[in-house]
């Protein structure tokens, strides 16, 4: 059976691992969410391991979800990328879902990039749109279901970690001063990101009740990430592409579908790419920023 609660030790033994099998020494990691793993291919000298074969690493059994490690340089940024995540949804605890990011931090990395597929909530967003994420609702957290629960381990964070600056304000407008030399044609958006358990899409009814919360597009994934790399201290910054546009019709014959979200991926891959390598190419290092 395997653990779903895991020891100091267990963390530092994947790390160690990790360090056995390359001599890289990430300075970023990038979690790429569905139909994002391209994202890996910009990397050079890169060295990649399937997560079945890393010590404690889960599973990614979802179709978009490639289920690999990759380190290398992007932009001359050394970085580690996750070719897929987990999910709740696939069965996971949050500790599980949430355990490369310890792991990251101890292989000395100190920014987070988060990507997800999300669902528009905000209609002004179009589908392929670039949200920044400058907050998020937990809604699986303000139920009991929090990736920090249970014992807190001091050698990663304080008991009680503050969530008010999770996503770093800097690296938002590092990132709106990027979109701007790219010269999209859309701009590039702002908001909040609401996380739900899945893995159904959401009713018309729950679409109304989040966009009444405040929260401009939806997903099943990212927050427990964020909330394990800000416990550890780390700095994080996050973009949702936006996929599909929810439905708030109960006339519409439309509906959400995972192949729709892969498709859209796929077709602002360019865009994504040139974007991330651009921001890893003046990410903002420990002691001083670009």
């Amino acid at each position: 059976m395997e653990k779903e609660e895991y020891t100091y030790e267990d963390y530092q033994h994947t790390a160690n691992w990790l360090r056995s099998k390359t001599t890289l020494q990430p300075q970023v990691a990038v979690i790429c969410g569905s139909g994002l793993g391209g994202l890996t291919d910009k990397l050079t000298k890169a060295e990649s391991f399937n997560y079945k074969d890393i010590p404690n690493f889960p599973q990614s059994t979802v179709p978009g979800h490639a289920g690999r490690l990759v380190f290398g340089y992007l932009k001359g940024q050394p970085c580690v990328m996750m070719q897929g995540r987990f999910h709740m949804y696939e069965g996971y605890s949050l500790r599980k879902v949430t355990f490369p990011v310890r792991v990251f931090h101890l292989l000395g990395v100190h920014t987070l990039v988060v990507t997800n597929a999300a669902g528009g909530l905000n209609p002004k967003f179009e589908v392929g749109d670039i949200m920044l994420i400058r907050d998020h609702i937990n809604l699986p957290g303000l139920c009991g279901q929090n990736p920090l629960r249970g014992p807190n381990e001091e050698r990663f964070g304080t008991r009680f970690p503050a969530m008010s600056d999770a996503y770093d304000r800097d690296m938002r407008l590092l990132a709106h001063r990027i979109w701007e030399q790219m010269k999209e044609q859309r701009e590039l958006q702002e908001g909040t990101y609401v996380m739900v358990a899945g893995p159904n899409f959401e009713t018309v009814a729950e679409c109304m009740l989040l966009q009444k919360l405040g929260a401009d597009a939806v997903g099943m994934s990212t927050v427990p990430e964020v909330i394990v790399a800000r416990h550890c201290g780390l700095r994080v910054f996050g973009f949702s592409l936006i996929t599909n546009k929810v439905i708030m019709n109960y006339e519409s014959h439309k509906t959400a579908n995972h192949q729709e979200v892969l498709d859209s991926g796929k077709n602002a891959a360019q865009k994504l790419e040139e974007f991330i390598s651009r921001l890893m190419d003046c990410v903002p290092q420990t002691e001083k920023t670009c």
